[in-house]
């Protein structure tokens, strides 16, 4: 709850300061598009921002929520309308009751899809509303929106969502300038909702959400920051830290998150005005909660807090989209360790990304015995797979076997680690082998050897590890260093010559170079 608080009254505070207005004033819509059980718009209500004689109004009109849970949306409509007469009633305790028909059963992404159409024969209502909302001029967006950049693995039967508008708009902005080689993170569901939000104020309006901290200072959100600086005139960040992806000294500093101890990344309060008559680059206002804070002494300072209260840092972000730990350019003229542009110096020309298995648990092992075993025992369990899926395509006369394996296969972990290239293998009715020569010792963490099975078959992404690695007698020198953006002791970099050095990729920073 202080949490949501903090936001709504931040954004009242700059609804007076940046337009003249407040959130009772008509025609300031307020939406929430991922609502869940309707805490911000309950919290709106309780805040005694809105003036009584305005309540009637801004509840039946101006006041807005999306849920895509059925059940999170009838709680969140319960909630809201409890609320709302709750308060109702102090001033009139003969009002009459008055549904709250500003929720909408959606999925907020899919809403602003291009060509996406509402289901008018089993929710004629609930199109309407969401009809209605989408020819609103929303101005203000409060929300927690979730976090997600995907499926965990291809084991997961919850297949990821496309949005192919959404995922358009985020392609043109904060990946084409994201200077990251791998963006699959910048379609994470709180970076959709940043870009969707973005766009629905259009113009003029403000947003605040509370969401993964992991933009502020990660290398693959460089496009992202330079985005939101271009687009917006102000941006104010709380970081409210928190992150369990940390070790040693680093992970005392982090200490709690205010979501508990089922939240594991920085947790940050952002908010994001746009305003018509300024132009030029954003300035950003920066607040660090500070080190060593429990969950509750970080909830306490928030309770007390505003913006009008918060003794901001003020950032003049650079041209490389930093925020905060802003780059010496001197260290661009520095020779790289290595580089893939054969027109800049380097030390080591020859790169590669490190061993990607995407199924540690099978290939790897302390015993070869085991190790053996597992492999055995999936890649039997492939080929049954494939057996059986041939014959259901042979008896069902399907055309397009692609289409229907993810309904056939069996997505039993202790069975099978799928991935991409299996799935497509399947498909094409391809067995695998178990081959005598793909058994290696290989380095899964510095000073952690183990047993692995070094195979494309079996491995997602082996990249050039085979010409740098061509067989297990050749001897092997390396050093480890920690890897660009890694905040991790065991993110690494494998820099080798000759012989077999394999490094679990434990990141996407990391690397493995050969000469």
């Amino acid at each position: 709850m202080p949490i949501v608080d903090f936001i709504i009254r931040s954004v009242e505070h700059l609804l007076n300061e940046e337009f003249g207005a407040c959130i009772s004033d008509p025609g300031v819509h307020v939406l929430d598009p991922f609502t869940g059980t309707g805490t911000f718009i309950v919290r709106l209500l309780e805040s005694g921002l809105i003036r009584p004689e305005d309540l009637l109004r801004k509840y039946t009109s101006e006041l807005h929520a999306n849920e895509i849970l059925l059940l999170a949306y009838y709680i969140a409509a319960i909630n809201i309308e409890a609320t709302y007469h709750g308060i109702a009633a102090h001033t009139d305790p003969n009002a009459g009751y008055v549904p709250f028909d500003g929720i909408v059963l959606t999925d907020t992404f899919q809403l602003t899809e291009a060509g996406d159409t509402m289901d008018e024969v089993m929710f004629p209502a609930n199109n309407a509303r969401a009809e209605a909302q989408k020819n609103l001029d929303i101005r203000v967006i409060i929300a927690n929106p979730p976090y997600s950049v995907g499926q965990t693995s291809q084991n997961d039967a919850n297949q990821n969502v496309r949005y192919p508008t959404l995922d358009a708009a985020i392609a043109e902005t904060y990946a084409r300038r994201s200077t990251a080689t791998n963006k699959n993170s910048l379609y994470d569901s709180y970076i959709r909702a940043l870009r969707w939000a973005s766009d629905r104020i259009k113009d003029q309006g403000i947003i605040g959400f509370v969401t993964n901290g992991g933009f502020i200072d990660a290398n693959t959100a460089d496009g992202l920051r330079q985005s939101l600086a271009d687009e917006f005139t102000s941006i104010y960040v709380y970081n409210l830290r928190g992150n369990a992806r940390t070790a040693g000294e680093l992970h005392r500093k982090e200490k709690d998150s205010v979501f508990g101890q089922g939240a594991r990344t920085t947790v940050a309060i952002t908010l994001l005005v746009k305003h018509p008559g300024r132009t030029g680059r954003a300035v950003v206002l920066y607040r660090d909660i500070g080190d060593y804070l429990t969950r509750e002494q970080k909830l306490d300072v928030i309770a007390r807090d505003d913006l009008s209260r918060v003794d901001c840092q003020t950032i003049t972000p650079n041209d490389a989209g930093d925020w905060i730990n802003q780059r010496t350019p001197g260290f661009d003229a520095y020779t790289a360790i290595a580089s893939k542009d054969p027109g800049e110096r380097a030390i080591f020309r020859v790169n590669s990304g490190g061993l990607k298995t995407n199924r540690d648990a099978w290939v790897y092992n302390s015993s070869a015995d085991e190790l053996q075993a597992n492999v055995t025992r999936m890649v039997d369990f492939y080929n049954s797979q494939v057996d059986g899926f041939r014959v259901l395509c042979q008896r069902e006369e399907i055309r397009d076997p692609q289409a229907h394996v993810d309904t056939f296969i069996n997505l039993d972990p202790t069975r099978i680690s799928w991935n991409r290239a299996d799935k497509a293998q399947l498909a094409r009715g391809a067995h695998y082998d178990v081959h005598a020569q793909s058994f290696w010792i290989g380095s899964y963490r510095p000073f952690n050897k183990q047993h692995v099975y070094f195979d494309r078959q079996l491995n997602d992404m082996i990249y050039r590890l085979p010409s740098i690695f061509p067989t297990p007698d050749h001897p092997s020198h390396g050093f480890y260093i920690v890897g660009m953006g890694s905040d991790k002791v065991t993110g690494q970099v494998v820099v080798s010559w000759g012989g077999l050095v394999h490094a679990k990729r434990s990141s996407q920073h990391e690397r493995a170079s050969g000469v």
